[in-house]
């Protein structure tokens, strides 16, 4: 038995499989495995590290939110964005997240400036950090 599984975005497929045996997702709850013959769910996602188990090797996948639906093996993830180890560009994802910290860090110095939305720089660096994460899996 095994999953059969779609990971899409708003402008593109990130990943189709069908020998899936072992799904481990971010859910927004906390950390959920899906395994065949799971009952039917729809469960909000987190920004984490999605794992895909087959053939013996376990492929991570970076999800920034969205929703998992699990129906008679068929797993369908759409995602607000994700990405696969081969589509993080490494320098990007650090000058983003030397971006994200070096704001933080004024805000906390400055509290005044009004334009500064503390929140999406937490979301950058979090991004940031599970693209590190998913990246030195391989």
């Amino acid at each position: 038995m095994s999953l059969t599984i779609s990971i899409v975005t708003a402008d593109r497929t990130v990943l189709e499989r069908d020998d899936v045996t072992r799904l481990v997702v971010p859910g927004a709850d906390g950390q959920l495995t899906l395994l065949p013959g799971h009952a039917p769910l729809v469960v909000s996602l987190a920004i984490g590290e999605m794992l895909v188990h087959a053939a013996n090797v376990a492929e991570p996948v970076a999800v920034h939110g969205g929703f998992l639906q699990i129906v008679n093996d068929e797993v369908n993830v759409l995602a607000d964005a994700a990405e696969r180890v081969e589509d993080i560009d490494e320098e990007r994802a650090d000058a983003a997240r030397r971006r994200a910290e070096e704001r933080i860090a004024g805000r906390l110095e400055d509290i005044g400036e009004a334009d500064f939305d503390l929140v999406r720089a937490q979301l950058s660096i979090q991004r940031a950090l599970l693209r590190d994460r998913v990246r030195q899996r391989n």
